[in-house]
């Protein structure tokens, strides 16, 4: 089993064992994600517009297991640098039970407002109602995502992401099987669920992945001899946990809230527009994911040498983080300036549908890079527990940055559809100058600097 000393052995060789199964399971993911957009198509360019906002309302209720995953990952990581065998156990056994707690909430939450956020974001009509059944139906799969985010984040403080990404492989595969299963049935035997059945084979193929990765965490040493009284709330040990899980789940929670505000924006334009975003963002995680992949790698890596102190490796992992994200998203330019509306039409026939897919994805294959720096620098800010700044760089950049620029590139200088897109490039590069300077700050407080390069 996997349990990788990150302190000692050659900085590139850790990043190779550990980013490249990442990339490689946020692939399936990813793909995953592709296959539900791709069976969305049957059912028109309305069902795609309510997946896209159904999906987003959903995930806003995810952030939650997002930040307590980065929480573990860093915690656990920064404790088993430390050598802390007994915090570490201590901190897995309370990651869970926070886990299982932060459900209950969610679910609540989501029955009580979820529609009040669907309703932000889209008109009165079809492309509603598919939002809200989809999102309902989606709520059966709150339980397995949390989970698994937080099982990933004990995993990954230990140098595994194998187990994720066996995990969301066979997800992919399952996913592919089940939608059209569970949307047409079986004739003569039981009906289908329609659109629906795409929102319910993901809440079975994910509840798969969430099994497994608790067995994968139950099976390492550090949960020998646990009992039931380690998994009890300890309130010390949880106001720990939320301060470094709050900062990264508000994050992406500010992320989805950005969604929100693009959506809001976007529904002026009608479905076609809103159709073209959901699918743009598709296609763009597909190329994302060698970065991701990358900057996922840093947090145990960084947080596992600043727990033993080794400041020096910080660093350098820190360095070669951004510098391969950067090399990985640049050669994906080409593909995305001149094929993005081949990759839109792939996902639907709708031609404003396709020309609005090519304009987001021009003006992404631009800015690609720059989402790896910030990336880069959310990660060493996690791993050198100071995740609160992720916080509020995010809030700038998702949610003040995007809704200033996309006022004044729609409203007073009236770019239309454009100046939306446009808008997130601008906020993305303010927000990159913002955390670059937060992190030369907290480097030098914390490791004595990023060495050459502040």
């Amino acid at each position: 089993m996997i349990d990788a000393d990150l302190t000692i052995g050659p900085i590139s060789g850790h990043f190779r064992r550990v980013a490249w199964p990442a990339a490689m399971g946020m692939l399936f993911a990813t793909l995953y994600n592709v296959v539900d957009t791709f069976y969305a198509g049957y059912f028109g360019t309305q069902a795609q517009a309510g997946q896209t906002v159904g999906f987003q309302a959903f995930f806003i209720l995810v952030a939650v297991g997002f930040g307590l995953g980065s929480a573990m990952s860093a915690l656990v990581g920064n404790a088993k640098g430390r050598k802390a065998t007994s915090e570490a156990k201590g901190l897995v056994a309370q990651g869970i039970s926070f886990a299982v707690l932060a459900v209950m909430t969610m679910i609540a939450i989501g029955l009580s407002l979820g529609s009040s956020l669907i309703a932000i974001v889209s008109e009165a009509g079809a492309y509603r109602d598919a939002g809200q059944d989809y999102f309902n139906w989606l709520l059966l799969a709150l339980p397995a995502f949390i989970l698994a985010y937080a099982c990933n984040g004990v995993l990954q403080a230990h140098g595994d992401t194998v187990s994720m990404q066996r995990a969301l492989m066979v997800a992919f595969f399952a996913n592919i099987g089940l939608n059209p299963l569970l949307m047409y049935g079986i004739p003569g035997v039981v009906s289908g669920l329609g659109f629906n059945g795409i929102a319910l084979a993901t809440a079975v193929s994910q509840s798969g992945v969430a099994l497994f990765l608790l067995h994968k965490v139950f099976g390492r040493s550090v949960m020998d001899d646990v009992t039931i009284s380690d998994f009890r709330p300890n309130f010390t040990t949880y106001k720990t946990i939320a301060a470094q899980a709050f900062p990264a789940g508000f994050a992406l929670l500010v992320t989805f809230a950005s969604g929100f505000i693009v959506q809001f924006a976007l529904k002026a334009y009608g479905p076609d527009a809103l159709a073209a975003y959901g699918i743009s963002l598709r296609v763009e995680q597909i190329f994302l994911l060698p970065a991701l992949g990358i900057t996922a790698a840093l947090v145990p890596i960084a947080a596992q040498n600043y727990g033993a102190g080794h400041n020096d490796r910080v660093r350098e992992a820190f360095r070669r983080c951004w510098g391969l994200g950067v090399i990985a998203t640049g050669l994906a330019f080409p593909f995305l300036w001149f094929g993005g509306g081949y990759a839109t039409a792939f996902f639907s026939s709708d031609p404003d549908v396709i020309a609005a897919g090519a304009l987001f994805l021009k003006v992404e294959a631009v800015i690609l890079p720059l989402y790896v720096v910030l990336f880069s620098v959310n990660s060493l800010l996690q791993a050198l527990k100071k995740a609160h700044w992720t916080m509020w760089i995010g809030i700038y950049r998702q949610i003040i940055g995007i809704a200033l620029f996309i006022w004044v590139l729609t409203s007073v200088f009236d770019f239309g559809l454009a100046g939306v897109r446009y808008a997130i490039a601008l906020a993305v590069i303010t927000g990159l100058a913002m955390s670059w300077t937060i992190a030369r700050q907290v480097a030098r407080d914390r490791i004595g600097g990023l060495g050459g390069i502040n």
